[in-house]
């Protein structure tokens, strides 16, 4: 579960994103970028981020405040799955990140398998709709849904891009370390479960 901190800095950001959003007087707008700044202390305070990151993540958000997408794709070959490195810290996770707006899910995923590692894809299933604060994911200023797709490999070639290093399929008794802000151990092993029966039920919390 996700730490007390956390939960209250989100609900306040939500909070004062929706009063910016919909607030005309001048007084109150004022009071809301102060709380605003004082959410961005507390996020800074508990993480690893400065004050100064969190308060441009929380200024840059504008409108209602809804959960983020996150989408990741799972692809197998030969009983063994796709995971690429992240440039950002050296780890690894299934290729995926935030959904555009524009897009479908399924086209979503397909994207970024493609750009991230330089295979082609046919999303099959979704597989599971999680909210990330439930997963065991390190701390994330907004809250997000997570969406996992089991995708069917049809073409390309193995391919770094700008935010991964490397691309290869893994065993699964031989994940290496994963980058967890992504994903987890666990959601990995859903995707095999899902790979080795189809049939299994989408899964969410």
């Amino acid at each position: 579960m996700k730490p007390q901190w956390l939960e209250w800095a989100q609900k306040l950001q939500a909070i004062t994103q929706n009063g910016l959003a919909y607030s005309e007087n001048q007084f109150d707008i004022e009071r809301y970028h102060s709380l605003q700044n004082i959410t961005a202390e507390i996020v800074s305070t508990y993480s690893e981020l400065k004050h100064k990151q969190i308060l441009d993540l929380f200024t840059g958000e504008v409108g209602y405040a809804t959960p983020k997408i996150d989408i990741r794709g799972a692809v197998f070959r030969d009983n063994k799955i796709l995971l690429v490195k992240e440039r950002v810290d050296g780890l690894w996770t299934l290729p995926g990140g935030w959904a555009d707006v524009g897009e479908s899910p399924s086209e979503a995923v397909v994207k970024e398998i493609r750009e991230e590692s330089g295979y082609k894809t046919r999303a099959l299933k979704l597989v599971a709709v999680y909210d990330r604060d439930r997963q065991g994911h390190t701390p994330f200023p907004f809250h997000c849904y997570k969406l996992f797709f089991l995708c069917e490999l049809i073409g390309g070639s193995p391919s770094a891009s700008i935010e991964t290093e490397e691309v290869d399929f893994f065993f699964e008794d031989n994940i290496p370390l994963l980058s967890i802000g992504r994903v987890t151990k666990a959601q990995i092993q859903l995707m095999f479960e899902h790979y080795r029966h189809p049939d299994l039920p989408t899964d969410f919390d």
